[in-house]
């Protein structure tokens, strides 16, 4: 077997945003809210659908997956692979307007029903050690959480280092799929969770439709071309600090300190000023 990168847009949105298989989300959703018994989630109208991005060049964005359950309660998931001025903002902003969005004016705000925001970081925001952290709104005094209907979930992938052998729980496993997907090569032998099975058989690539594989590859084209573009950008802005220091008595390898540019790239922009 060979599995997808779940952290790809077109992965992401495949696995967790099919409505023929809506276990899987149930599954992860029940599996990072902590939910039991009758307090499980058992249906859920995902409402955004899974759609493959135009591969003749449209803005390749990550899509949040929403859904709602049997109880009206409202879930976005993302998937964010790189860290963005705001980021917080931009939460708080996607969780508050699907909540207000859910009623016109003048209706009744007993209408309005809970909504849970889930963010599946590949980078880490919070001090909090645990891969997995809740924040709801509370009194700093008493921590009572009067006001309830709005709650943000946040995995960052960097701070789970857990083995195979050392998974202790579904959400577990569930985020060491996510993180590890592409490198593993095998479904494990002790999964039981039914959504998570067919997460792993959604991941196969050999399950995947050619123009899947080809929207697949063009999305990892893209964010290539993205980190390429980041990468190019620092470089130049570092060779105008060297440019400018070329003004003092610093040496080639005191500037290659300041910028960390290596000692031969000061020397080559030396040699062209």
């Amino acid at each position: 077997m060979k599995f997808v990168d779940i952290k790809n847009d077109v992965a992401f949105r495949k696995i967790f945003g099919n409505e023929n298989r809506k276990e899987v989300l149930i599954s992860f959703l029940n599996a990072v809210l902590l939910l039991q018994e009758n307090h499980k989630i058992v249906n859920v109208d995902i409402l955004t659908p899974y759609q493959l991005p135009d591969l003749k060049g449209g803005k390749v964005t990550i899509v949040d997956v929403k859904a709602k359950d049997q109880n009206d309660k409202t879930y976005i998931v993302e998937m964010q692979v790189a860290e963005v001025d705001g980021f917080d903002k931009r939460v708080l902003y996607y969780a508050s307007k699907s909540y207000t969005a859910q009623i016109e004016r003048g209706d009744q705000y007993e209408n309005l029903n809970p909504t849970y925001f889930i963010g599946i970081l590949d980078f880490e925001v919070t001090k909090n050690p645990s891969y997995i952290n809740r924040h709801k709104i509370i009194d700093i005094e008493t921590n009572e959480n009067y006001i309830k209907d709005i709650e943000f979930n946040f995995i960052e992938l960097p701070k789970f280092n857990k083995k195979e052998n050392e998974l202790e729980s579904v959400i577990d496993q569930w985020v060491y799929f996510i993180k590890n997907s592409e490198n593993l090569d095998v479904i494990p032998e002790n999964l039981k969770d039914e959504g998570l099975k067919f997460a792993y058989e959604d991941a196969d690539k050999h399950n995947w439709t050619k123009a899947e594989l080809e929207a697949y590859d063009y999305v990892l084209m893209r964010e290539q071309d993205d980190r390429g573009r980041i990468t190019l950008s620092n470089r130049k802005t570092l060779e105008n600090v060297a440019r400018s220091l070329f003004k003092t008595n610093l040496t080639d390898i005191q500037i290659s300190e300041h910028t960390l540019l290596t000692v031969k790239q000061v020397e080559k922009l030396r040699a062209e000023k």
